[in-house]
């Protein structure tokens, strides 16, 4: 289908709105709409809050009476079914909208491809295409969730410019500047979940919470436990009553100390064994049924090894620091087996470069998040 350059700049608008819902929408989509009547923009709108109104109706109030034989621009093909909030598909009908441009149908089984037939069938021109790989690529974590019943995985680290997290002795605060650590922050009040090993909550003792930025959800923080659980002295354990804690463990080998954890509030989360550790692709999927769509993986380097070779990270944010630790002892980010020849090294798709400070952060995939739309068909 061909659109005109009106019909991009319009989709590129609602992309932008749709943003503007990043941690605030989940488990929900983050969606942009967009209502143009005679090439002026009469009413928009994003996705509010978790069972708030959804974008198209925040822009079809915004318009009003000028809704009548208008385009909306939506991001996401609109609902036709009742959740939080009633279907969209009939309000955007009954308000008069006479085309809707859709960036990507709903992978959902419960929406996909009915809240377009739905306006079809009332009428309402359809057309779907503009702006999907963008569209998909921001709701990378939904599609995921749809497919395949994981979300999304984030890998974060911050290494030095000779790729070591840490120094031989093991200290690794700070390896990156403060603007990075903020930008962190930024995105730990984004996403659902953060995650590390156990050894990293022991070595490092972390918070793994949003402070110095604005939180828009509370992530879970999830220790993937090996022999022990952490220790009632932790400060996971201490601040347990401000965000929960989950502690995964392999089923068959509950964790030292894992008791005493449950008794100051952390939730077990057991899961079959893999090698006798906990399955890492089991675990995701359990994080999944609980309908959280982001996971950021802090460390440490086993366990961001053991996700890479199980092909389980989906994109990576990699803080580069200008300074040289050395040391052959000193340990560099991502552990497990590893790639045996370059061709087999994942290769991160649409990668960036920015500058954070004195920093610079690589962001990018592991593969492209649209084969999630292309598996449910949308």
């Amino acid at each position: 289908m061909d659109f005109t350059e009106q019909d991009h700049c319009f989709m590129a608008r609602a992309i932008t709105l749709a943003e503007q819902a990043r941690g605030l929408a989940e488990p929900n989509p983050m969606v942009g709409a967009v209502i143009v009547r005679d090439g002026r923009v009469v009413g928009e709108g994003f996705t509010q809050p978790y069972g708030g109104s959804h974008a198209e109706v925040v822009a079809l109030q915004a318009a009003g009476p000028a809704a009548e034989g208008a385009t909306m621009y939506v991001t996401l093909e609109p609902c036709n079914h009742y959740g939080k909030t009633p279907p969209c598909a009939p309000a955007v009908a009954e308000a008069g909208i006479r085309r809707v441009v859709a960036a990507v149908l709903d992978p959902t089984e419960k929406t996909g491809g009915k809240g377009r037939a739905e306006l079809e069938g009332r009428g309402v021109r359809v057309e779907v295409g503009v702006g999907r790989q963008e569209a998909v690529r921001q709701n990378a974590g939904f599609f995921k969730l749809a497919a395949v019943g994981r979300p999304l995985v984030i890998a974060k680290w911050a290494m030095s410019a000779d790729g070591k997290i840490a120094t031989r002795a093991g200290l690794s605060r700070w390896v990156s500047g403060p603007e990075a650590r903020e930008l962190v922050h930024v995105v730990r009040g984004q996403v659902d979940c953060t995650m590390v090993g156990s050894g990293t909550a022991r070595m490092d003792d972390p918070l793994l919470t949003c402070r110095d930025a604005e939180r828009r959800r509370t992530a879970a923080r999830l220790v993937v436990c090996g022999r022990s659980a952490p220790d009632a002295g932790s400060r996971l354990l201490a601040t347990v009553s401000e965000a929960p804690v989950l502690l995964a463990y392999a089923e068959c080998s509950p964790p030292e100390g894992l008791a005493e954890a449950e008794q100051a509030g952390c939730e077990p989360v057991p899961v079959r064994a893999a090698a006798g550790r906990p399955d890492l692709a089991a675990l995701l999927e359990e994080v999944g049924r609980r309908q959280m769509t982001n996971v950021l993986v802090e460390g440490g380097a086993q366990l961001l090894g053991a996700l890479f070779d199980a092909g389980l990270v989906d994109r990576v944010m990699a803080f580069v620091a200008p300074l040289v630790i050395g040391g052959a002892g000193a340990p560099s980010p991502v552990a497990g087996t590893g790639a045996e020849e370059m061709e087999s090294a994942p290769r991160l798709q649409q990668a960036t470069t920015r500058t954070v400070g004195v920093d610079v952060l690589i962001e990018g995939w592991v593969e492209d998040p649209v084969k999630w739309a292309e598996q449910r068909g949308v």
